[in-house]
């Protein structure tokens, strides 16, 4: 008798910045009227000093998890986007940080984003930089036990170039298949060159629609990640899916409902 593996359960959360709340406690309150089992949390702004690093407002953030039983799934560099890690020398710091960031509010994932000012697409400064300081930081994101996710319009084959040269395991590519989608790259080629092992999390999300209402195939998406064996982390983060001029809580129902159909 052949034996296999029991089905690993995905979990779902939200960002915080996606729900109207980010950087805010109050992301909590909203995760759960919506049902998601956790929340990915900004770690701050410029205006706020990257406000999660202070200890105080980490207990206040554990507190907010366990009274309304939503965890935290994962943390987020967001300010990225517009102070550019790959250019400005105030977010080394900031990744620095995230990495401690990370262990007290007990999740295994910071992602760096990046996007607009930080886009690394036809940026091979910007990517030399970037690694430059990947492999800074990296030991220290090993020697605590955390993963650095960087999301981006990039192809696999550059993640993976990005991940070589670094050389650390901690460092591995955030999945975004409607990001893939709009970077014009084939979502199903991008996940099997990636592979399972070098994807920390994921974000479902399909841009001014609700998911299974958009354009992404996600039956075949989970045809194939399931095929993969993938797991990362264990968790599945939506994001922007909710169509204009409609109800944000019923939106990311909807979006939970789909999700928990679809994998679980």
């Amino acid at each position: 008798m052949v034996r296999t593996e029991p089905k690993k359960k995905f979990y779902f959360g939200a960002c915080d910045w996606s729900i109207g709340k980010g950087s805010n406690i109050e992301a909590f309150d909203v995760a759960k009227q919506i049902g998601v089992d956790g929340i990915m949390v900004s770690m701050g702004s410029e205006s706020n000093n990257m406000h999660l690093r202070d200890k105080k407002l980490q207990q206040t953030y554990l507190d907010a998890s366990r009274k309304t039983n939503v965890k935290i799934s994962s943390l987020a560099v967001t300010e990225l986007n517009r102070i550019p890690y790959k250019s400005d020398s105030r977010t080394i710091e900031w990744v620095w940080d995230s990495i401690g960031v990370a262990v007290n509010l007990g999740v295994t994932v910071s992602m760096l984003p990046f996007f607009d000012k930080n886009d690394l697409r036809n940026d091979d400064q910007g990517k030399k930089e970037v690694i430059k300081r990947l492999k800074q930081v990296a030991p220290h994101a090993e020697k605590n036990g955390i993963i650095i996710g960087l999301e981006s319009y990039l192809s696999a084959a550059e993640h993976l170039q990005i991940i070589e040269q670094v050389g650390s395991k901690n460092v591995k590519a955030y999945m975004d298949f409607r990001n893939t989608a709009d970077a014009g790259l084939d979502v199903f080629k991008e996940l099997r060159l990636l592979g399972k092992n070098n994807i920390c999390e994921l974000h479902m999300k399909e841009n001014g629609f609700l998911l299974g209402q958009g354009t992404l195939p996600w039956v075949r998406i989970r045809d194939l990640i399931n095929e993969l064996g993938y797991y990362g982390d264990g968790w599945m983060q939506i994001e922007g899916a909710k169509p204009a001029n409609t109800d944000l809580l019923e939106s990311y129902k909807h979006n939970l409902r789909f999700l928990k159909e679809l994998f679980n």
